[in-house]
């Protein structure tokens, strides 16, 4: 994937490098938007894998995941892979549906709200869920405590691809983005004490 870093600093001076992922393809009991964990496909298992066997060589110290089965299943595929462990966090989960609950999903139907986001306009709200800007705050705070435990080290983290979308929209804002985050993708982020930066944006 060519991420680079500099093995000659310090682990007080070099940055927590955090590696962001969607979880992997993955199947659902029903056609409409709930808050339903669902579970990978093959596809999606062999994603995971997949995403292990591209961070390999990054040292990954340890793998993290939202609450949600299909993270979970996804960040123990790939710490798998890595020799490492799994730790589950909270404010890693998928945004919110609001009054979407209960409607059959779409390609289209959160649209609207991804646009604002990628825009730069995180105060665009969910009816009755959550806005980007919330969104964000709630997986920075916990990317902020992982990198805090983790400084000078590599670490995976997987979640959802609205909740990562809305979290790069303000911390790490780049016009032209897509929408489109696709299964097991992967971003590199890292964090010193001038904040946040992305250093490798949304790859398969």
């Amino acid at each position: 994937m060519g991420f680079v870093y500099s093995a000659a600093m310090s682990d007080l001076q070099c940055p927590a490098r955090v590696f962001v992922a969607r979880h992997g393809e993955a199947e659902y009991e029903s056609e409409h938007v709930l808050d339903h964990g669902g579970s990978l496909t093959v596809r999606g298992r062999a994603q995971a894998r997949t995403l292990g066997e591209r961070l390999s060589e990054e040292r990954v110290a340890r793998v993290f995941a939202s609450t949600v089965s299909r993270a979970v299943q996804t960040a123990e595929l790939a710490a798998a892979v890595l020799g490492v462990e799994v730790t589950v966090r909270e404010g890693l989960a998928e945004f919110a549906v609001g009054e979407a609950r209960g409607q059959e999903y779409g390609d289209g139907l959160f649209e609207p709200y991804f646009t604002d986001w990628l825009a730069g306009r995180p105060e665009a709200r969910i009816p009755g869920g959550e806005s980007g800007s919330e969104i964000a705050a709630r997986v920075a705070a916990v990317l902020d405590a992982i990198a805090d435990a983790h400084r000078g080290e590599a670490v995976l983290v997987v979640c959802h691809g609205g909740a990562i979308l809305a979290t790069l929209s303000v911390l790490a804002w780049r016009p032209g983005r897509t929408s489109a985050i696709q299964n097991c993708a992967v971003a590199c982020l890292e964090r010193d004490a001038n904040g946040w930066r992305l250093t490798a944006d949304l790859t398969l």
